[in-house]
Formats: structure tokens, sequence, C-alpha cells
């Protein structure tokens, strides 16, 4: 089963992520489009099954660019269990040969010692069902998280980071992002800058790269106050739209805000 993101998507079948993501572009939050792959069919898929592997191919020539594979497991991101970091995500897919690896190596990840060892601490079923996400990639310039309570402190605050390129290098420790604290209603409190000596980028022949940042970009704060009044606008809608605490994943190209994941604030 395949669904355009936009559709009701039940989550036992397609995934936490994206039932979420689906949820949010019917209520006019900026998801980039995209397409939801059941796990059933991402098994066909894995397994060859011709009719299925067609159907992927026609929902990525109408999607017309590169896309982002994402993972969207069966009990991933809910309240209880985030799998953050547990699962593949492959960015700048840009053939029908590269679009079949990433799905080989999102469902490949569910797999792992370390998801299954995260799977067993939880009490979740011991055999995992992957689900994907599809999407349009965003050619981002600067992107990064967003809590809407502060994930150390628990105190009613925003708390950003954020960095220049996409925000890999944030979610994979590898620069020491900008720091921004907000009042519910988006008063700056703290800004405290990093040191972004590195940034990822999409490549041409698909992928991504790692760039040096030159030093004065590196020490230089990646978001102004258009664009964090912008931040705390997307996590006051995510709050109206899913209720609770908001874990969220942004990207900015130019000057235009999307929302690429949400989750709730887990300790799991």
């Amino acid at each position: 089963m395949i669904a355009r993101l936009d559709e009701e998507l039940r989550e036992e079948d397609f995934g936490g992520k994206a039932a979420q993501l689906g949820q949010a572009r019917r209520g006019g939050l900026p998801v980039p489009p995209g397409w939801a792959l059941s796990a059933a069919l991402v098994e066909r898929v894995v397994a060859g099954e011709a009719a299925a592997v067609g159907r992927l191919d026609e929902a990525f020539r109408e999607l017309d660019g590169p896309v982002a594979v994402r993972s969207s497991g069966i009990g991933e991101d809910g309240v209880s269990a985030s799998f953050a970091g547990q699962h593949a995500t492959e960015l700048n897919v840009r053939t029908r040969e590269a679009l079949l690896q990433a799905v080989h190596k999102v469902h490949g990840s569910a797999r792992t010692e370390a998801a299954l060892a995260y799977r067993r601490r939880l009490g979740l079923p011991p055999e995992p069902r992957m689900g994907i996400v599809v999407q349009r990639l965003v050619q981002a310039d600067r992107a990064g998280v967003l809590f809407t309570r502060n994930p150390v402190t628990g105190a009613d605050e925003r708390v950003v980071e954020a960095t220049w390129g996409l925000g890999e290098a944030v979610v994979a420790g590898l620069v020491t992002p900008d720091s921004y604290r907000m009042t519910r209603g988006g008063r700056v409190l703290e800004r405290r800058a990093g040191e972004k000596d590195l940034a990822i980028f999409w490549a041409e022949e698909g992928g991504t790269r790692e760039v040096a940042v030159e030093p004065a970009r590196a020490a230089a704060l990646c978001l102004d106050d258009p664009r964090l009044a912008a931040l705390e606008a997307l996590a006051a809608a995510c709050e109206a739209a899913f209720g609770g605490t908001q874990d969220i994943e942004w990207a900015f190209a130019g000057e235009r805000l999307y929302l690429l994941q949400r989750r709730a604030i887990t300790r799991g």
C-alpha cells in the first residue's frame, strides 16, 4: 500500500512518522510533498516484487526531483519511543537505483543490534515493521531542531539548535550548533553561537558532502529574528495540531521554513 503523504494514514500500517507528517500536511503545516510506503509494501519492495517496485518507481517519478528517504517504523516517534538516531535516513536520492538502495538501507536499519536492543529495552515486539516516507528534498541552507519545552531542565521555554546547511550535522554531532532559548510567544532569552566549522550540503551526483566553513561564518549566528519568529509560529502550530510537547526537525531554504519531522519529547 502506498499513499500520498497528505492522505489519512493509519499508524499501524504506515508508521508513526508518516502518520504524523500526514496529519501535519493536511493541517496546513509546511511539510514537503511526498509518499508514504506501508510496512507491507516495503517488505515487498525489499523482496524484489515487480509490482511493488513499479509502484515505487511511479511515485518517485511524480516527485520530479531529488528526494529524502526516511524511516517510519511501526511504533516509531510515539510518546514513549522515539527511535531518534536508531533508524536510517538517506538524503538527495536522485535515481531509481539509489532509491531502491535507500529503501533496503532504511529497512535494514531497524534490524541493527542497537535498534533491536532499544526495542528489547522498551518491551516492544522483537520483529520490527518498517514503513518509509519518500519526500521531495529540501535544499536547506540552515537547519536544526526545536524543542517546545527545555529537554534538560523541563522549563516551559523553546530551545532551538541550528547550523548551516542540512540538519544532519546537528543530529550526527558533527558540530556544536548555535543555541537559542525563547519564551512561549517568541521573546529571545539567550543566543549562544556554536562552532559550526563544518556543514553538510547536497551533492550534484547524489548524496551529501561535507564542506569546511570559513571561521567568521562558523562563529556567526545563523538565525536572525524573523527566522526565530517563524520557528516560534511553527512550534505553536505543532502544539495546536498535536497537543503536548514537540521535538521538531526543521529547515530553511532561503526564508522559507519547512517542517521535516515532529515527535513528542521523550526520554526513551
